[in-house]
């Protein structure tokens, strides 16, 4: 069968590779100068491309339609993932988290490995050959339209990523091919992203990185994230692994339906740090509240916090009443930011939303609307948590899909 793969990023080059390993003619049409710009670019060029847990716990950790994903991911788990690229001659190492490395920290070798597999198996890889359109004829595909011609396609499988950074190439043209064969595009938003904070407080801690922090987001009266972690405040909000994680959870929330909370300590109980801010208040009573503080807190994080408790940074230990000293605990343990949105897609890892999964079919990633039609990785209406989740769904379900052409 002649197999055309619009897209050679990691799903792309994974699908090309099964389908040419079953028999088939497979050409890979890549608009960018060269395959896998996004992978480059992935774990800050050191590429976490997978994460070792058991397929369970890895549907644990997707965060839209992960259902749907379960038998692509037991098909091609993690475990068969890197072994895969141990076999293609390149090493892996595992670090915190499980998170899956190639051992020379060069994303360009995962891209590298995964074209060795192409190359070997036949795929011809067409570069800046950007495609147009495709022909359905009785709800079947019939050819692909490139810049390059027309080519005869008894298959196409659309790898074209979501919407996130854009300049890798990923600019929605998956959700036109889609959309163009009858399929429901779920509206595709922001995942994984930092998010913009109302006020000024965030300004004056820009560059601080917080750890064993936890993090509570409430929506709507319900509680849907509460994590302990790390976090970072930036000029514009806040970022780091908890907001990450917490940006896929509530970024279909609307203005105002989302209350966040930052527990600065959350390893000691209210009754507890009360203790604890006593003592240092007993040991410092005749400095400075912005002095005294310095053992409990960063110091970038001090002023914000007296301002939100209402306490002068200049007001003596000694001078300092109870209630005032209760407003300081319940800061510390609750401090409130007001989400404005997300940022935009040109910083956001991965897409939520794309292609409607109850219209494809979960174990091929073929159409259920146009026959040899197929989807895969991000253009999918499927994301994930950090950690090499979202490269992984890439994989397994670009060789789902490639796998299935006979």
């Amino acid at each position: 069968m002649n197999v055309s793969v619009i897209g050679g990023g990691a799903s792309g080059l994974m699908a090309a590779f099964a389908a040419a390993a079953n028999g088939n003619d497979v050409t890979i049409y890549e608009k960018n100068p060269k395959c896998g710009k996004k992978i480059y670019i992935t774990g800050k060029g050191r590429c976490n491309f997978t994460n070792a847990v058991s397929p369970d716990e890895f549907l644990n950790n997707v965060a839209t339609n992960p259902r749907f994903l379960t038998s692509a991911i037991y098909a091609f788990p993690p475990e068969r993932c890197m072994r895969m690229f141990e076999e293609g001659g390149m090493p892996v190492k595992i670090e915190r988290g499980n998170r899956a490395f190639p051992v020379s920290d060069k994303a360009s070798d995962v891209t590298k490995c995964l074209e060795r597999y192409c190359k070997n198996a036949g795929v011809r890889i067409c570069l800046e050959d950007e495609v147009l359109d495709f022909t359905i004829l009785n709800s079947t595909v019939s050819d692909i339209i490139t810049r390059s011609g027309r080519h005869a396609a008894d298959a196409i499988i659309v790898c074209t990523g979501g919407l996130s950074y854009p300049a890798t190439g990923s600019t929605g043209d998956g959700y036109r091919f889609a959309e163009k064969a009858g399929h429901t595009i779920v509206r595709p938003v922001q995942a994984l992203c930092g998010l913009n904070l109302a006020g000024n407080a965030h300004r004056s801690m820009q560059g601080l990185t917080l750890k064993n922090v936890k993090l509570t987001a409430v929506r709507n009266g319900r509680t849907v994230f509460c994590e302990t972690g790390e976090m970072l405040f930036t000029h514009f909000g806040i970022s780091g692994p908890l907001v990450l994680s917490l940006s896929s959870i509530i970024n279909r929330a609307e203005p105002g339906e989302v209350s966040l909370w930052l527990d600065f300590k959350p390893a000691l109980d209210a009754a507890a740090l009360d203790k604890r801010i006593l003592r240092d208040f007993a040991e410092n009573e005749n400095k400075s509240m912005s002095n005294c503080l310095r053992a409990l807190l960063p110091a970038s994080a001090i002023t914000a916090v007296l301002a939100r408790a209402g306490i002068s940074a200049e007001k003596k230990v000694n001078c300092v009443t109870r209630a005032e000293r209760a407003a300081l605990l319940t800061t510390l343990k609750k401090f409130d930011m007001i989400v404005t949105s997300l940022r935009g897609f040109e910083e956001s890892i991965v897409t939520s939303g794309g292609v409607n999964v109850k219209e494809i079919d979960p174990k091929t990633m073929q159409s259920r609307l146009v026959r040899g039609l197929y989807f895969c990785g991000e253009v999918l209406d499927v994301d994930a948590f950090t950690g090499g989740f979202n490269l992984q769904i890439a994989f397994a379900t670009g060789f789902a899909a490639g796998n299935s052409i006979r």
